[in-house]
C-alpha cells in the first residue's frame, strides 16, 4: 500500500541549517583525507614500480611525481597524513570515555588542524 502519509512528514534538516562547529569540520576532514590518503598511496606505489620496472618507466614517474603538481599533492598528502595521525589519536581519546563534551571536543579539533600544519611544516622544511 502507497504511503498516504507522505506530505505530512517532516524533513530531514539539511547543512545549511546547521551552524558549523569544529567537531563536525574534523569528522568530514578526517573522511576527505582518509581517501585521499589511499591516492597518495597509489602514487608512491606506482612511483616504486616504475623504478623496478626500468629507467624509462620510473623517468615518466619521476617527472610526474617531481613536477610542481607532484610536489603540491605530495606536500598536500603530507599535510593529510599528519592530520590522519592527529585525528586518529583524538579518536583514540574520545574511546577511552574522555574529550566527549563538547568544550573539549572543539579543543582536540583546533589541535588537530593547528598541530596538522606545523607537523606539516616541520616535516617539509626537514625534508
Amino acid at each position: 500500500m502507497a504511503d498516504v502519509n507522505r506530505g505530512n512528514r517532516p524533513l530531514s534538516p539539511h547543512l545549511q541549517i546547521y551552524r558549523w562547529q569544529i567537531p563536525m569540520l574534523t569528522s568530514i576532514l578526517t573522511r576527505i583525507t582518509g581517501n585521499a590518503l589511499i591516492v597518495s598511496a597509489v602514487l608512491v606505489v606506482w612511483w616504486f614500480l616504475a623504478a623496478a620496472t626500468g629507467p624509462d618507466a620510473f623517468a615518466t614517474a619521476d617527472w610526474v611525481l617531481t613536477s610542481w603538481v607532484g610536489d603540491v599533492v605530495l606536500s598536500l598528502s603530507v599535510l593529510g597524513l599528519w592530520y590522519h595521525f592527529l585525528a586518529g589519536i583524538r579518536h583514540l581519546i574520545y574511546d577511552s570515555g574522555r574529550g566527549l563534551d563538547l568544550p573539549t571536543a572543539e579543543k582536540l579539533g583546533w589541535a588537530c588542524l593547528i598541530g596538522s600544519v606545523v607537523l606539516t611544516a616541520i616535516t617539509l622544511i626537514i625534508v
